[in-house]
Parts: C-alpha cells; structure tokens; sequence
C-alpha cells in the first residue's frame, strides 16, 4: 500500500480521535463538563484512575506551563534513558510518544501492511480495527473457556503470511493476568516464527510486575515488542503518554509510522512521576482496595467475576449489560454495558472509593429491578 506518511499519520490521528470520540460520548450521557466527570456521576467506565496524577507529576506539568511556547527539547531523550534504565536495555530500542493507543496503531500498521495479524476474539482491540479499515488482514483466535488465552491455538494459528501476532496481559475486558511461565514460553516460541506483541498497559497493577512482563526475552534479543501507558497506574489518562520497548531492528521499522513528536507538559510529568515509588505504591494500594470491594458485592449479589489484576472488574451480571448499564446511568453511575458478543458481562472500572461504594450498593438492586 502506497501511502504518504502525511495522509498515514492524518488518517492515524483521525481515526483515534474518532476512536475516542465515540467511547466518550457512549459513556457519558450524563451532560459531561469540559473535562472530567460531571459533578455527582460515579464515571467507572473507562478504566481511568482517579488517584493521579501524582503530587511529582502535577507540579512538574505546572512549572514546565510556563515554556510551553517551546517543542520538548531534551525531555524526550530523558525520558527514554529512565524507562531504559530500569528494563535494562539501551534508548534505541525505545520510542515514546502521545499515548500507547498511537503506538498500537503505527505497530498495527507497520507490519499490517507486510502481511495478517493475529490475536483473540476478545481483547483491547482498538488498533486492530483500525488497521482492518486501512485494508491490514486479522485473525481472531477464540479465548479458552475460562477466558484465558490458547497459546496453544494462537502459536499453531502462525503461517508464513504472519507478520505479527499480539496478546494483551492482562487482558482487557476480563482483566485475567497470565502466569508468568505460560507467557514467557508462548512469547518466546512464537517469536521464532514472526513478531510478538505484548501490550502490557495493566501489567504495573499486578503483584509481580518484573516478572509478569516479558521485558527480559527483548533484553535476550527474541522478536518481541511490548506497550506501556502512563494512563492506569500514573493515572495520566488525558494526558497522552506512551512508550514501546523492543528491538533496535523493531523499533526501525515501527518509528517510521509514528508522529514522532509530544507535548511538553505531558513530557514534563512522565520524567517527575516514573520514578516516583511511594505514588505507585499508593495507587495500587487504592485500585487493589477498590477491587476487593466490589468483587465482595459481586459474591453478595448472587453474581459471578472473573479474577482480575487490573483496575476493573469484569461481572457476569447475568442479563443483559446494556440494561444494567442504563439502571446504573440513571443513578448516575458509569458502567461499560454490552462487550462484543459477551452480552452478560458488564465490566467496571475502580473509582475512587465513595464512587466504588455507590456501585457497590446499587448493585443488587439494579439486577433484581
């Protein structure tokens, strides 16, 4: 496909704008302010974390306000020598740029447009519908049972026409975090055969974060790369800020479909905060107490979820969840409805704690309306 980089990048920009235009808009029916929820609504829809950004990261953005007339200069090469530092690998085998979703796309595209790719029929799968609208082939292979991945499958999927295959750990909606092993071996034997992908944009939430990522196989040099997101546990999710790890030969071929460029404050706030341990240590502290909650009011409702390693629950809420979601709107409570085919699940995501409680008590009454 014969695309100029200005139309690609337009067409990138456009499309995860509209992306995004649309997911607000479902999800906040309730007249939403400028930014933010509205006052009274309990938005847990959008698995956003409402602890960040951190104290560090807030007065970095406000002092870096005042150069704003300026392009971000060396913060960008800082900011890849810090992530480099801690996963032990070398700055050019990272890009950062506005947001992981941008870097899914321009993945999605770079080795799309070179042949199929491939992952589950239930994931985050934003990046891959827009590569299928650029005219990029997929193939879906189902979930087990229990809704964890078959690697099993999903390797023996492999052809000669593969270019890339992606997994999302943990997974987005069913927040099921993969055992380390199972992971490292599916990653590493698939990545023998073409590129693996990992987006692990949940993976700071889980209990064992070093060992849950497959960041060492790409120190080993395996065909791997992963995303990472300073939305969830950063809780700077309009704020825009992304990084892959892979490769020097991967990252070659990816930048060539990425903007390139990020906003300065957004920059300003990522250097102050990556590093920033008692902030980490307190939102996940939080996120995990939320959780507890409701999968307590799930049990206490008669109803079933699936474990989770994230900062949202998935429910089985045994109806339709597009009319639990609208019960939960007219209380003022923000819940994702309908996932897909899944027309049972509902997931919600960990609020601040008084609007996790709203959800909490509204529960059983909402099911049994």
């Amino acid at each position: 496909m014969d695309l100029s980089r200005r139309l690609l990048l337009g067409a990138a920009a456009g499309g995860a704008a509209l992306s995004l235009a649309k997911t607000a808009s479902a999800a906040e029916a309730v007249a939403p302010p400028l930014l933010g929820p509205a006052p009274g609504v309990a938005r847990l829809g959008l698995n956003e974390n409402p602890y960040g950004p951190a104290p560090s990261a807030i007065k970095a953005m406000t002092e870096a306000l005042s150069t704003g007339a300026y392009y971000p200069g060396g913060g960008i090469q800082r900011l890849m020598e810090m992530i480099a530092e801690r996963h032990g690998v070398t700055p050019d085998h990272i890009i950062v740029s506005s947001g992981s979703g941008e870097l899914l796309n321009a993945i999605a595209l770079a080795y799309g447009m070179k042949g199929t790719l491939i992952s589950t029929n239930l994931f985050w799968d934003a990046y891959f519908k827009f590569a299928e609208d650029k005219g990029v082939k997929t193939v879906r292979v189902p979930l087990k049972a229990d809704y964890s991945h078959d690697f099993v499958a999903m390797e023996a999927a492999i052809t000669p026409a593969t270019s890339l295959i992606s997994v999302c750990n943990p997974n987005n909606p069913t927040g099921i975090l993969e055992k380390a092993a199972d992971i490292h071996a599916f990653a590493k034997a698939a990545s023998a055969k073409t590129t693996v992908l990992i987006d692990e944009a949940y993976i700071e939430l889980s209990e064992q974060p070093v060992s849950n990522s497959v960041v060492d196989l790409i120190r080993a040099g395996h065909n791997i790369a992963i995303t990472r997101t300073f939305s969830k546990i950063y809780g700077m999710a309009g704020i825009r800020v992304g990084y892959v790890i892979s490769t020097p030969a991967n990252i070659a071929k990816i930048r060539p479909y990425v903007m390139g460029g990020m906003n300065s404050v957004g920059l300003a706030g990522a250097v102050a905060c990556y590093n920033d341990e008692p902030f980490l240590t307190y939102s996940r502290a939080k996120i995990v107490e939320a959780r507890e909650m409701v999968m307590a009011a799930v049990k206490s409702a008669g109803l079933t979820a699936l474990p989770s390693a994230t900062n949202f629950v998935w429910v089985n809420v045994g109806m339709n969840a597009n009319i639990v979601r609208e019960r939960m709107e007219a209380k003022k409570i923000l819940i994702r409805g309908v996932y897909g085919t899944h027309t049972n699940w509902s997931r919600v995501s960990m609020g601040k704690l008084p609007d996790v409680e709203r959800y909490c008590k509204a529960l059983p009454e909402v099911i049994r309306a």
